[in-house]
C-alpha cells in the first residue's frame, strides 16, 4: 500500500474516533504513531513520537500558554469577573436584552485578561446565568449567549490559539495579538446587535431590567480597574516591547494575585483551585499540540499536505476565491474539530499555500481563528456548550445549542467584514512592525 493510501485512510480514522468523542490528542498522537510505522518502520515511528513529546513539553516558547490560563483562572477565583458582569449591567441593563448584552460585554472584557474560551464560558454560566433566570429571560436565549459569548476569549487578547498559531506559523505573538482587538470588538458589537434584534422579533425572551442612575453608573466603573490594569500591564508592555510574551504571562498572573490578595477576595482555596484547573487545562493544550505534531509527521510524509495544497493552488480561479474554499474547509472542519486542533492539523497544508498566494499571514491567522470559533458552539464538537451544560445540568443540550445558533450569522458576518476590509484586522499590528 502507497503512503499517500495510508494517509488517507489515516484521515478517515482519526474523523471517525473524533465524532466518538475521544480524546483529540491522545487520537492523533496514537494514528500519527501507527501511521508513522507502517510507512517506514516500528522504530522510526517511536523515535518519532517520543522525540515530538518530549520536545513540546520541553519548549520554551510553549510555557506562555499555562501562564496566561493561570492569569485567567486567578482572575475568575478573585471574583474580578463578576465586578465586570456588574458593571456591565448597570450601563446596559435597561436596553432591550441588556442582561444578555452585559454579558457579552463582561465576556469580552474577561477575555482581555484571561485568553482561554473554556474559562470564559464556565466564568460566566456561574456569574451571569443565575441573574437572566432571575429576570425570566428564555433559557436558549441565556446559554446561547454565554456559550457565543465565550468564545471571544479565543479572538481577543492575549489568545492561545494566536499563541499556538503564532509558534507553529513563526509570526509575531505580539503582532497576532494586535491583530485581535479590533475583530474581537467587532464580534462582540455583532453578537449584541443580534441579541437585539433577536428580542425585537421575541420580546418575552427578555424583559427589561432595572434603570440605572448617572452615579449608580460612575461607582460601577470601580468594577474594571483591575480588568484595565492587567490589560495594559500585559498587553502595553508586550506592545512597547518591555517584555516577550512569555514574560508577560508571568507578569499578568503575579499581578492577578497581587490584585487579588489587596482586595482580599483571593482565598487560599481558590488560589489552589485556580493551580488545579490551570494545570489540567495546560496539559490539555500541551497534548494537543503534541499529538497534532506527531500525526502531522506522518501526514509529511504521505506527501498528502504537498499533494493537497498544490491542487487547490492549481484551481483556475482567482486568489480571492480559492481562499474562499480555503474557508470553506475550515468552516466544516471546525464544526467536527476541537479548534486548536484543526489549527495544528491544517496549517501545515494551508499556510505555505496561503502565502504563495499572496496573503498576509496575521490576517490569516484572525481568518481561521475566527471560522474555528464557529466550532466551539456547533455539534458535534460544541466544547462550549457542553461547558454551559456541564454546569446548567437543568438545561437540556438541545435548547443550548438552539440558542447558540443565531451567533453563528454574527461571526459569519464578521469574517465577510474582515475579508472586505483586511486593515480591521491588520491596522494595528502595521503600528508595531
Amino acid at each position: 500500500m502507497d503512503p499517500t493510501t495510508i494517509g488517507l485512510i489515516g484521515l478517515v480514522v482519526l474523523i471517525i474516533f473524533l465524532f466518538s468523542r475521544m480524546p483529540v490528542g491522545f487520537v492523533m498522537a496514537l494514528l500519527g504513531f501507527i501511521g508513522f510505522s507502517l510507512v517506514v518502520s516500528v522504530e522510526s515511528g517511536l523515535r518519532i513520537m517520543s522525540k515530538d513529546f518530549f520536545r513540546i513539553f520541553g519548549t520554551y516558547s510553549l510555557t506562555v500558554v499555562p501562564l496566561f490560563i493561570f492569569m485567567g483562572q486567578i482572575a475568575f477565583h478573585a471574583g474580578i469577573s463578576r465586578r465586570l458582569f456588574d458593571t456591565a449591567y448597570k450601563f446596559l441593563g435597561a436596553l432591550p436584552g441588556g442582561l444578555g448584552i452585559a454579558t457579552v460585554g463582561a465576556c469580552a472584557g474577561f477575555a482581555a485578561i484571561c485568553g482561554s474560551t473554556n474559562a470564559s464560558v464556565a466564568t460566566m454560566t456561574t456569574v451571569a446565568l443565575p441573574e437572566m433566570k432571575r429576570y425570566k429571560y428564555s433559557l436558549s436565549l441565556s446559554t446561547g449567549t454565554i456559550a457565543a459569548g465565550g468564545s471571544l476569549g479565543v479572538l481577543i487578547p492575549p489568545s492561545v490559539i494566536f499563541i499556538v498559531y503564532g509558534i507553529a506559523t513563526e509570526q509575531s505573538i505580539g503582532r497576532l495579538f494586535a491583530a485581535g482587538i479590533f475583530p474581537g470588538i467587532l464580534l462582540a458589537i455583532c453578537f449584541a446587535a443580534t441579541i437585539f434584534v433577536w428580542v425585537r422579533l421575541k420580546p418575552d425572551a427578555a424583559p427589561r431590567g432595572a434603570k440605572t442612575t448617572l452615579k449608580e453608573k460612575f461607582i460601577a466603573l470601580t468594577g474594571v480597574g483591575e480588568t484595565i490594569i492587567l490589560f495594559f500591564l500585559v498587553m502595553g508592555g508586550l506592545f512597547i516591547g518591555f517584555f516577550t510574551p512569555t514574560e508577560a504571562g508571568a507578569i499578568g498572573a503575579g499581578g492577578a494575585i497581587l490584585l487579588g490578595v489587596i482586595r482580599r477576595r483571593l482565598s487560599w482555596g481558590g488560589f489552589v483551585q485556580a493551580v488545579m484547573e490551570s494545570t489540567r487545562i495546560s496539559c490539555m493544550v500541551l497534548v494537543i499540540v503534541a499529538g497534532a505534531t506527531v500525526f502531522g509527521h506522518f501526514m509529511a510524509i504521505t506527501r498528502i499536505p504537498y499533494i493537497a495544497a498544490t491542487w487547490v493552488g492549481n484551481l483556475p480561479l482567482p486568489n480571492f476565491a480559492i481562499m474562499l474554499f480555503i474557508v470553506l474547509i475550515y468552516l466544516i472542519g471546525g464544526c467536527f474539530m476541537d479548534s486548536l486542533a484543526m489549527i495544528l492539523l491544517t496549517v501545515p497544508i494551508i499556510f505555505p499555500l496561503v502565502t504563495a498566494l499572496g496573503f498576509d499571514p496575521i490576517w490569516f491567522g484572525v481568518i481561521i481563528v475566527l471560522i474555528t470559533e464557529m466550532g466551539v458552539i456547533t455539534p458535534p464538537v460544541g466544547i462550549n456548550v457542553y461547558v454551559v451544560s456541564g454546569i446548567a445540568k437543568d438545561i437540556p443540550l438541545e435548547v443550548i445549542f438552539k440558542g447558540a445558533f443565531p451567533f453563528l450569522f454574527a461571526i459569519l458576518t464578521c469574517v465577510v467584514l474582515l475579508m472586505i476590509f483586511p486593515q480591521i484586522a491588520l491596522f494595528l499590528p502595521d503600528l508595531i512592525r
